[in-house]
């Protein structure tokens, strides 16, 4: 066993015994000795994830990705660093590289690599959702002080004229306001209400939103991650109960689509 092995396995026990500075330090001197060596960097990047070195998680991933470009795990501990640091797109852009490498390796990790996707989507919603509102707030000062200005300047062109006169002026004008309001109100609450999600978008086994749903010899769609475990556990269709087998699923591609442009514009739906 040469030294740079002996280096990784105490490694992989200092990490498995929680104590990640060990850990990461034993890697290291094992990179030092074996600098190409992809999984080094995978295993020293998931103990920087412990201990929340996003820069560092960053670091080994792309050079691991250097060498190995369809590291499954790299591009898994990548998009979560990128998800730490707010890097929404990117994000969401390894998740999904980690998500299609995992399905073609046939990997057991792609129920947790899913729900990671649409963790991604989510957040990147919900930062977009943050600041959609935050710039519809500011519109809404921006037309509040323009019409509240442009009020101000009317009266007082009014020159010399009964209170009656100024106040109907006056009165027209807080309508005028009021309804900008009211304009801005009814806008806040259509874009903020949340519409049902569809029963297509809707796993059968997980009752989660699909991410990559396949279908089965019956013509029934389930999200992969869900049906493939199932299948592990009890090779048979969760409905008829005959055989069958994760080489028999067929991807729904149409319905990934669908999916796919349903989760875009209704992102809250993925804690559904």
């Amino acid at each position: 066993m040469t030294h740079a092995l002996q280096l990784k396995e105490e490694g992989n026990r200092r990490f498995l015994a929680g104590d990640y500075a060990t850990a990461e330090a034993l890697y290291s001197q094992a990179l030092v000795l074996d600098p190409t060596n992809p999984a080094l960097y995978t295993n020293r990047a998931i103990t920087r994830l412990r201990t929340c070195q996003w820069d560092n998680v960053i670091a080994d991933c792309d050079e691991c990705l250097r060498i190995s470009p369809d590291n499954m795990k790299a591009h898994f501990y990548l998009s979560q660093a990128h998800l730490a640091l707010h890097a929404y797109d990117d994000a969401v852009a390894h998740a999904l590289k980690a998500h299609q490498l995992c399905v073609r390796a046939a990997d057991k990790s792609l129920v947790a690599i899913t729900a990671h996707v649409l963790k991604c989507k989510k957040e990147r919603w919900d930062d977009l959702e943050k600041r959609r509102m935050r710039e519809t707030s500011e519109l809404e000062n921006e037309v509040n002080y323009l019409l509240t200005s442009e009020r101000d300047r009317a009266l007082q062109e009014l020159g010399d004229v009964d209170e009656g006169t100024r106040k109907e002026i006056e009165e027209e004008w807080q309508q005028k306001i009021d309804r900008m309001r009211v304009v801005f109100e009814k806008a806040t609450a259509n874009e903020s209400k949340r519409r049902v999600v569809p029963d297509w978008a809707i796993d059968g086994i997980s009752f989660g939103f699909m991410v990559d749903p396949v279908i089965t010899k019956t013509g029934k769609s389930y999200e992969r991650a869900s049906i493939e475990e199932h299948l592990r556990r009890q090779p048979v269709d969760p409905l008829t109960r005959e055989p069958l087998y994760i080489s028999e699923l067929v991807a729904n591609r149409d319905l990934k689509q669908a999916c796919d442009e349903f989760l875009e514009e209704n992102g809250w739906a993925a804690d559904w």
